[in-house]
């Protein structure tokens, strides 16, 4: 237990509530910024949902305001946390954790007088930060999934800490009591586990859609390719693992305290190129303006904690960091655009663009790495300056390892309308279309046919 911290959760007698093993360097850093309070802090707990016991790994203290030092006129009050400015940068941090890892809580440091409206505050910031975050996802939950989230509040003067959870799947949720214990080199048995994913995406793009909405249509087509990698089949050294046996089954084991980590890197991803026998197809002729088309090959890790895992713990885990890094890449690269070429601008001619790389760094005194991405121009100091405002951490440049290749994206339009030849093998498409439709089965040239004739390309090599 960390000297000169007091704890307490209870709430009622005989209260249950979850555990939280935390890094025992995290009590440092909070001590740290206890005695930094003017006349509050806040800031983000990070680390990973277990059946039995929650893990933080990293608490990360939400970055000050350039104009909050001026508008600190007055008595202190709660009321003036600026739940946006909190919740941006819990969305910014979620983009540097790689699978595994997640926003598990809120924490607020504060003074003796605004510790009485500390819990109500926490409260709400974690039901908004769940929210600004679930909007982002392209994966659901599970139903058996742990939706309780951290609400830590510490005083400054007295070092008291209470530690209490919220159900952000019950908009009424009651708090909780929790059990905050630090443990020393918390992930340094953890299982790290990463592949590479060939990705190969075609979206085509609506002649309905307006203005080309490269964005709007680009998550669509995501969404609808997330699913194919939910129901992805994933080999581990070679074999199909039942998911509710045991990850580490058959791995050596070793005596003592502190168990090497143990890597899983020959993952193999399969994705299913049609649907079974019995599900009913059907297919749809849609005049399109042009396509997106997103090809190249993407790096991917997870980390999972060491107390039994199941095999269902660390595919999930790959699946969302697959998902994510795809989704949050483009999602950087479109702000880049809207930024240097603004909203209004429309794709007149052919473009090319730089997709952000993935690049790694590691975390002191632990085996897990989090992650940033870097566009081409960008110097190694933008990306450690990055780390200190995001992550509170400091970043030696030979420590960024960057995991891809550059990667360009093509864009490429179509003439508004359609010449004799292409017409006619549109109205060839249709027919053939109709025909097999008619016997309940899909054409698969006619769609191919389709392919072929709008061109709008959009991908990275």
């Amino acid at each position: 237990m960390q000297q000169g911290w007091n704890y307490s959760t209870s709430l009622k007698p005989g209260a249950m509530g979850r555990t939280y093993l935390v890094e025992e360097g995290i009590g440092q850093y909070l001590t740290e910024l206890s005695t930094k309070v003017k006349p509050y802090v806040t800031g983000l707990l990070i680390g990973q949902c277990s059946p039995q016991r929650d893990y933080v790994i990293r608490a990360v203290r939400t970055p000050p305001k350039e104009q909050q030092q001026e508008e600190s006129v007055g008595p202190p009050k709660l009321a003036s946390l600026d739940e946006e400015w909190i919740t941006t940068h819990a969305s910014q941090v979620s983009r540097m954790l790689p699978g595994g890892l997640l926003v598990l809580g809120v924490f607020m440091i504060a003074t003796p007088e605004l510790a009485k409206d500390g819990q109500n505050a926490l409260r709400k910031l974690i039901f908004s930060v769940e929210k600004s975050l679930s909007k982002r996802r392209l994966w659901k939950p599970d139903e058996e999934e742990v939706s309780d989230r951290a609400a830590l509040q510490i005083c400054s003067a007295t070092k008291k800490v209470v530690c209490r959870t919220y159900d952000v799947q019950d908009p009424k949720s009651s708090a909780k009591p929790a059990d905050w214990k630090y443990q020393s080199a918390l992930t340094a048995s953890w299982v790290a586990l990463s592949c590479t994913v060939n990705v190969n995406i075609h979206i085509p793009l609506l002649a309905t859609s307006p203005n080309h909405d490269l964005e709007k249509n680009t998550k669509n087509g995501l969404n609808r390719w997330s699913k194919q990698i939910e129901d992805s089949v994933f080999l581990i050294n070679g074999q199909i693992k039942d998911e509710d046996t045991d990850l580490l089954e058959g791995q050596k084991k070793f005596r003592g305290t502190t168990q090497p980590s143990t890597q899983f890197s020959d993952i193999k991803v399969l994705t299913q190129l049609c649907q079974g026998t019995s599900a009913r197809s059907t297919a749809t002729v849609q005049v399109c303006s042009g396509s997106i088309n997103l090809r190249g090959a993407v790096k991917c890790r997870a980390y999972i904690h060491s107390n039994k895992p199941k095999v269902k713990e660390a595919i999930q885990a790959l699946k969302r960091d697959i998902i994510n890094t795809l989704s949050d890449r483009c999602e950087i690269l479109f702000e880049d655009l809207i930024l240097n070429e603004g909203p209004q601008k429309k794709n007149s001619g052919r473009e090319y663009h730089v997709l952000p790389q993935r690049l790694f760094v590691p975390v002191p005194g632990s085996i897990v790495m989090l992650c940033d991405y870097k566009f081409g121009d960008e110097a190694a100091g933008e990306i450690q300056e990055r780390f200190v405002e995001m992550l509170d951490q400091p970043v030696q440049a030979e420590d960024m390892h960057i995991a891809e290749d550059i990667s360009t994206v093509d864009v490429c339009p179509v003439t508004d309308s359609p010449s004799d030849t292409q017409q006619a093998q549109l109205t060839k498409a249709k027919l053939l279309l109709k025909l097999q439709q008619n016997m309940g089965l899909v054409m698969a040239a006619a769609v191919a046919v389709l392919a072929s004739i709008f061109s709008f390309n959009y991908f990275s090599d």
